[in-house]
């Protein structure tokens, strides 16, 4: 009897442990969680890109909606305007303000493993996107996402993301080419707090060798308060 009894109480926990298990959200309020939070910070900071012996530095502004990289040695600016639908990733010269192509994505940041299509952040706007399942990075715990590129555009297929539940915050990106082969992952390994709120501190940048699925280059984008 006492047996039958811990059975039906097992169960019952059981079900209602399943029952009690928060959904994900859709993928679609996901998606606008992370561009929000990425439109609504306002910054003024220094940074570096490090690849090996190779130190790219610059500094990162942002007023809401727009955040400027600007690099040195030769002057160069590079600007993102985040908009509800779609975002643009331009160039700031002496003759004016000049749009980034697609065809120019692939065009990599003072020969660094970061491309312009990296900076653009276009997929988070893809409409074709699902929730994988949940996760957990650097001890954050994280949505698990999928989203496929729309056009052949992109130099990736299909990339998945991995958002932080409380902050909104992307935690590590893969990127697959059209092979659907490992191209590029970006990990966060650092963050820090900046006027109370968290940001980026360190974020590895790894590129692979698609034929062999072994690292071809790491960089690291580092953020200094």
């Amino acid at each position: 009897m006492h047996k039958k009894i811990g059975f039906v109480l097992l169960a019952l926990t059981t079900i209602l442990s399943f029952a009690s298990a928060v959904a994900p959200p859709p993928a679609k309020e996901i998606l606008e969680s992370v561009r929000l939070r990425q439109a609504q910070q306002e910054l003024d900071l220094q940074g570096q890109l490090r690849e090996g012996a190779t130190i790219v530095p610059f500094r990162l502004t942002q007023t809401g909606p727009l955040i400027r990289y600007t690099f040195s040695n030769p002057n160069e600016a590079l600007q993102l305007r985040l908009s509800d639908n779609d975002s643009r990733l331009e160039e700031v010269t002496r003759e004016g303000v000049e749009k980034i192509m697609p065809a120019q994505f692939d065009h990599k940041v003072r020969d660094t493993g970061v491309t312009y299509e990296d900076l653009a952040l276009k997929f988070l706007y893809w409409p074709n996107a699902r929730v994988m399942g949940d996760d957990s990075i650097q001890l954050q715990d994280c949505w698990k996402l999928e989203l496929k590129a729309p056009n052949r555009q992109s130099q990736y297929s299909n990339v998945r993301l991995w958002v932080a539940k409380d902050a909104g915050a992307l935690m590590k990106l893969e990127g697959y080419d059209w092979s659907g082969k490992l191209a590029k992952r970006f990990t966060v390994v650092s963050g820090q707090k900046i006027e109370g709120r968290w940001f980026l501190k360190q974020m590895r940048i790894e590129e692979f060798d698609t034929s062999t699925g072994k690292v071809r280059t790491r960089t690291y984008l580092e953020i200094k308060k």
